[in-house]
């Protein structure tokens, strides 16, 4: 069970531990635009489950609004390059403050409107061991330069220092399939490490169970064991720094249409 903790004397934060008090790897696991609701907290008992110390930090600890409107999705808070860092980075010291945790040994997950944050923490920092996107980070106004975002995630992609890992799905509405073969050239041209996979059938969101139009069992369970896979290797036995590996995988119709894809509920 995940129970509520304070980072910085600021933040808000929920921490998950494994029985036992041998050190463990850590994966910080960032919510979705709605903020820390049940899938946020769901997905992290489940990587406690699979025996990670695991952190989710608010990234809107800083938004004095409605948290239910929030939750809804009827409202959304922008995040900012430079709060995020500063969040992430308090993150990782208190984790690496635990007597449980191996410092030497973090990832990070981000889910939709957070996919960009593991990203950019892994330019700024080269002490990640992997960085894992759900479904975000490359939608079309990623690929601009934003006030509260000046790198162009091009630019993040060709410095990461770590592996990544991208899970996306073919009905999405928020992310083309030409954006996902622009960040594997990209990746491949910089000779950065990916694992990337297109799911069929699926819609934005589709891991989520808490939103039954959007929820899709079959891959859901694939996704998730790619995930704990990822983890495992990046975290448990390691990823070879000397190597560079490309891994993709896609499913997609021939007659693909992302301009016929509409949000699902």
């Amino acid at each position: 069970m995940l129970t509520q903790v304070e980072i910085d004397k600021r933040m808000r934060a929920y921490l998950g531990r494994p029985e036992g008090h041998a050190k463990r790897p850590a994966v910080i696991h960032l919510h979705e635009r709605y903020g820390i609701v049940k899938h946020t907290s769901d997905l992290g008992q489940k990587l406690v489950d699979a025996g990670y110390v695991v952190l989710v930090p608010d990234l809107f600890s800083r938004f004095t609004g409605d948290r239910q409107a929030l939750a809804r999705g009827d409202v959304q808070v922008d995040l900012s390059d430079e709060e995020a860092l500063q969040d992430l980075d308090a993150s990782i010291a208190y984790l690496r403050n635990l007597t449980d945790v191996d410092g030497s040994r973090i990832a990070m997950i981000g889910v939709c409107q957070t996919g960009r944050q593991p990203l950019l923490m892994s330019v700024k920092r080269n002490d990640l061991a992997g960085v894992v996107v759900l479904y975000g980070a490359i939608y079309k106004v990623d690929w601009e330069p934003h006030p509260l975002r000046p790198e162009p995630i091009d630019l993040l992609l060709e410095r990461v220092s770590c592996p990544v890992q991208a899970i996306f799905a073919e009905l999405d509405h928020l992310v083309s399939l030409e954006s996902i073969l622009r960040m594997r050239s990209v990746l491949e041209n910089a000779k950065k490490s990916f694992d990337i996979r297109i799911y069929p059938d699926a819609p934005h969101g589709f891991l989520n169970d808490t939103m039954p139009g959007r929820y899709r069992p079959k891959q859901a369970r694939a996704a998730w064991e790619q995930i704990i896979s990822f983890l495992h290797t990046v975290l448990d036995t390691g990823w070879d720094r000397e190597r560079v590996s490309w891994r993709f995988d896609g499913d997609i119709s021939p007659n693909y249409d992302f301009t016929k894809y509409k949000p699902q509920a």
